[in-house]
């Protein structure tokens, strides 16, 4: 999602980075531009035509005409915009919570929007935040749903209540109450029924169930796929029940973004999560800065973070580091570092939340069949193989391509990879566990008081599963490399200067 819209903005603004000076034509080329990229993206007309001419205003003031850097601070407005437009800087609004300990969340949305999914996937949120939540279907009319919705949450350990034989809704919804708060639950979320259309049958039905439990919160799940629609099916929600938020489903298709960009300013609803995969862990809070930034291209690096803080093991990328340092890095360490990275998301996903990446990486280089192919060639190798890779013959490597299902070539390229990861980590190892910094780092840390042995950042270790994203990352890295005498061990205390160079260089002569 957003694919081409951020490639597009991508392009205009970077047009205005570098601009010494803006003319008033640059400006209305450039709003013409975005005008029609919003358009092209299924946003609401109304919604383009007052953010476009929002826009125009800020970029006419005193502020942009007057400044040194007028195109950088153009871009700031840009960014600054589809933040508002997304629901502000603090519009990533949290759940409301009751006073009396018990939340009720009801999830309604029409036939295919995904609620049974998202109920599962909001319930493993929950808990992973130290909450204790239980589902319910109330789905009469699909007993399929209420079965899915059994088996979703015994896949992440959620308490679910189901009852197949009875046919209404209200009763149990009323039981399913019961039922969390006699299990001290202190959430409960109510999967309901869907239509194909939302009619006057289903409304009476979703209005009735409401009352009978009185929700805490009242969230539509939106799929972004149907564009502008998904406003229309919005309204009709908000005017007939009354609605708390969204959830916005299905964000990792091909959908064009009008719906997100769209909702929030035509219904003044905030978006509260977003579902972005089929797997029960592929949902996240909203942030309107943090996607605005991501479809600029800017990166997200809180999202990076936050994901690999919930989903990498921090003891073993640790100890990976530390082997990694001690130039004991083996195939086994590699494959667990994939495994590790697999967890975060997608390879698209991650780069996308790299600050300058996105554009300046080959899509097809990113396909996450690259990684299950590396971890598939090191599962076909014998332990000996993994942990010694220098006895790694031809006829070795011919064996091992053929039980992976690939060529030769490519168990070449990851035995190359691996080499060189190795080499650069042992150039930068001070033979301690810790880091050799470059000679700049080390005295701009040196100004800024900074003491000690790098080893104690072995936190940086989880990082240490990007080393597979592409042959290509090695050999990018490898531009670092410079002569020995250039790196300062930065345990050792402040640089050595040039001088103290020459001077030993003299003393060897």
């Amino acid at each position: 999602m957003f694919e081409s819209l951020s490639q597009k903005l991508q392009n205009i603004t970077a047009k205005m980075r570098g601009k010494a000076r803006v003319s008033d034509s640059d400006i209305k080329e450039m709003m013409r531009e975005i005008r029609m990229a919003l358009l092209e993206a299924d946003v609401n007309y109304g919604v383009v035509k007052e953010f476009v001419a929002d826009m125009t205003e800020k970029c006419k003031g005193a502020d942009v005409m007057e400044s040194f850097t007028p195109g950088q601070q153009i871009v700031k407005i840009v960014r600054d915009s589809l933040t508002e437009l997304l629901g502000g800087e603090d519009g990533e609004d949290k759940l409301k919570v009751s006073s009396t300990g018990f939340n009720t969340i009801i999830l309604y949305g029409l036939q295919g929007a995904g609620k049974t999914t998202t109920a599962a996937k909001l319930a493993k949120l929950l808990k992973e935040n130290g909450k204790k939540p239980m589902v319910v279907s109330v789905d009469v009319h699909r007993p399929a749903a209420a079965q899915q919705l059994k088996v979703l949450s015994d896949s992440v350990g959620v308490d679910c209540y189901i009852d197949p034989e009875e046919k209404d809704a209200v009763k149990i919804a009323r039981d399913g109450e019961g039922k969390a708060r006699y299990m001290l639950c202190n959430y409960l979320i109510i999967d309901t029924a869907g239509r194909t259309v939302a009619d006057e049958e289903l409304m009476e039905e979703l209005r009735d169930i409401a009352d009978a439990v009185n929700p805490t919160e009242k969230l539509l799940v939106v799929d972004a796929m149907i564009g502008q629609e998904a406003v229309n099916v919005a309204q009709l929600f908000e005017q007939n029940i009354g609605m708390d938020g969204f959830i916005m489903t299905k964000l990792d298709g091909d959908a064009r973004g009008g719906a997100a960009l769209s909702i929030r300013k035509l219904t003044n609803k905030p978006i509260k999560y977003i579902c972005t995969g089929e797997k029960v862990d592929a949902i996240e809070r909203f942030y309107p800065q943090r996607m605005a930034d991501r479809i600029l291209g800017m990166g997200d690096v809180v999202s990076l973070i936050e994901k690999a803080q919930q989903n990498i093991d921090e003891e073993e990328a640790r100890k990976a580091m530390e082997r990694m340092m001690s130039s004991s890095f083996t195939l086994d360490d590699l494959y667990s570092q994939f495994e590790q990275m697999k967890k975060m998301g997608s390879l698209k996903d991650l780069v996308g939340m790299v600050p300058g990446a996105a554009g300046k990486v080959n899509e097809d280089d990113l396909d996450d069949k690259i990684v299950d192919r590396q971890m598939a060639i090191i599962t076909s190798m014998t332990k000996k193989e993994r942990r010694a890779p220098q006895i790694l013959n031809a006829s070795r490597r011919k064996r091992i391509a053929a039980g992976a299902g690939v060529q030769v070539s490519d168990v070449n390229k990851l035995i190359s990879q691996y080499e060189q990861t190795a080499k650069l980590m042992k150039q930068f190892s001070n033979g301690k566990g810790g880091f050799k910094m470059p000679k700049g780092f080390a005295r701009q840390a040196a100004k800024m008081g900074l003491k000690g042995n790098m080893g104690g950042m072995g936190g940086l270790g989880n990082m240490g599963g990007m080393s597979g994203m592409g042959q290509g990352f090695p050999q990018g890295l490898g531009s670092l490399s410079a002569p020995k005498e250039d790196y300062d061990d930065y345990s050792a205390g402040a640089p050595t200067g040039r001088r103290d160079r020459k001077k030993k260089r003299k003393g060897r002569r």
